[in-house]
């Protein structure tokens, strides 16, 4: 019998009959594995209210009293880590190693949120005017909406979602209907770390309970990640709505390869950051610029390696890439590569033809790399999101740059070179919001925030870190005057912060 995923309202599974459901498929096999609610109008109503009928009583809990709960989660998040990465792996595809390695970056998250006490201090100005003090107060914006990709099912959810509990808010996250699992378990967790009932809700679904967020009028704010065109959507529809709204696009990171470069560590972060996770990522580097004369030392170390990658079912040790998340994204996978040769790119290694160490009607791909990629051709222009490299070829750094700055993305780059000089004056001179140096994926830690510039981010605020907490939060300030003295009473015990 398929399973069943249904939503998580109100601190338990919402029982309610679907009027419509998705398939959930094993990518490594192509068998449906389970069936996923698909939320209507009321469905998504009901989770607004439940998350409504939460806040009074969270925003009003106590800073010390919700990192506990936030302390707790992440014991039990640390626990069952390993349960974790295999419900990723059975419904994305990504290898074991891949998914144990996005859920340590989302426990970094976590930790980041426990310190909300220290976070969320105010400003004091004592005597601002004769007897008048002045003081901020950052408070919870109210019921926000999370709505998370399916290529990071459980990093995404809690990028957002701990910063927005330890502000005082409570969350509906709408997560991918292709990997929905995840976020039910993440749901669990914090129910069992003592999280009340209607704080964390869990809703599935389409476009419907999209639009039903954006729509509402007791959503009061918005995160998203996902693909340029609908984090534009996202962000104008939920504007529009008055909401306040961070929406992260999609990406085309270059990363630039001058020719005093250690040629064997570029080639190595070239293969690991354009095709971990299949390519999959909206930090994945999908174009090496080449400063030429290196251009064909460089593709020659980098097809070297990716004919040594061992593809397969995401479960086996063996395993370094794993399948597509669904046929029908490796079919469109699949297609630039037939556009890619038809525009004339050289293509340097085909991956459509892959001898997979899996069931025979999983969603396959292989590595492949294209040279001599123009920026005209679609394998340039287009966010692909597989296991597709290009190699560009330019004559120097300001030619690279000028590149670079050409295309409508900002989200990552990342320069190779043993110069310094040069590196320092490309960290200043890019417009990109994430910089690497010699660091291919420069995903930043969790006491920073991450986003991009350009096409790559709408709205004013990155994810996570100090800028999280920023969103996630209202500032208030408070102009005040006592008559003096007054006189509190005596109380002998020990001050706790309940």
């Amino acid at each position: 019998m398929t399973a069943r995923i249904s939503h998580w309202i109100d601190g338990k599974p919402y029982s309610a009959v679907a009027e419509r459901t998705g398939d959930v498929y094993d990518p490594a096999t192509g068998e449906v594995q389970a069936q996923v609610d698909f939320a209507s109008g009321a469905d998504v109503a009901e989770a607004v209210a439940a998350a409504k009928r939460a806040l009074p009583g969270w925003r009003g809990t106590s800073l010390a009293a919700r990192s506990r709960v936030l302390f707790a989660f992440r014991e039990l998040l640390v626990a069952r880590k390993d349960e974790l990465a295999k419900i990723v792996t059975a419904e994305h595809g990504k290898v074991e190693s891949d998914a144990a390695g996005e859920i340590a970056r989302a426990i970094e998250n976590v930790e980041f949120a426990c310190g909300a006490p220290q976070l969320l201090k105010g400003g004091f100005s004592e005597n601002a005017s004769t007897g008048v003090d002045v003081y901020s107060i950052a408070q919870p914006v109210g019921v926000v909406g999370v709505i998370s990709p399916f290529n990071f099912p459980a990093m995404v959810p809690l990028w957002f979602a701990p910063n927005a509990i330890a502000c005082g808010n409570t969350v509906v996250l709408k997560p991918s209907e292709k990997d929905p699992s995840a976020a039910n378990f993440i749901a669990e967790l914090f129910a069992e770390a003592g999280l009340p009932a209607g704080v964390l809700n869990v809703l599935h679904g389409d476009k419907v309970a999209v639009d039903g967020l954006l729509e509402h009028p007791d959503v009061k704010a918005i995160s998203f990640v996902g693909s340029t065109p609908i984090a534009k959507y996202v962000y104008e529809t939920g504007t529009r709505n008055g909401k306040r709204v961070q929406a992260l696009g999609g990406a085309k990171n270059h990363m630039v390869v001058l020719p005093d470069a250690d040629l064997d560590l570029a080639a190595d972060a070239a293969v690991s950051a354009g095709f971990g996770s299949a390519g999959e990522r909206c930090m994945a580097v999908s174009v090496v610029v080449a400063v030429d004369p290196i251009g064909d030392e460089l593709v020659a170390k980098i097809a070297d390696r990716i004919k040594g990658l061992r593809v397969g079912d995401g479960r086996r040790p063996s395993s370094e890439m794993g399948p597509l998340v669904t046929a029908a994204h490796r079919e469109r996978v699949e297609s630039y590569v037939d556009a890619g040769v038809e525009s004339g790119a050289t293509l340097v290694v085909d991956g459509r033809a892959v001898d997979a160490d899996g069931a025979a009607d999983g969603f396959w791909l292989g590595p492949t790399l294209f040279d001599h990629v123009r920026t005209d051709m679609s394998i340039y222009t287009d966010e692909i999101f597989g296991p597709v490299l290009s190699v560009a070829r330019v004559d120097g750094y300001a030619e690279a740059l000028d590149l670079v700055h050409a295309n409508p993305y900002g989200n990552g780059v990342a320069i190779f070179t043993n110069d310094g000089g040069a590196a320092r004056r490309f960290q200043n001179e890019v417009e990109v919001g994430m910089v690497g140096v010699n660091v291919p994926i420069p995903v930043p830690v969790a006491y920073y925030s991450f986003g991009g510039w350009k096409d790559s981010l709408f709205g004013d605020s990155h994810a996570y870190g100090p800028e999280g907490f920023h969103f996630f939060t209202r500032t208030k300030v408070v102009t005040s005057r006592w008559l003096d003295p007054s006189h509190g009473g005596i109380n002998l015990g020990f001050p706790r912060n309940d």
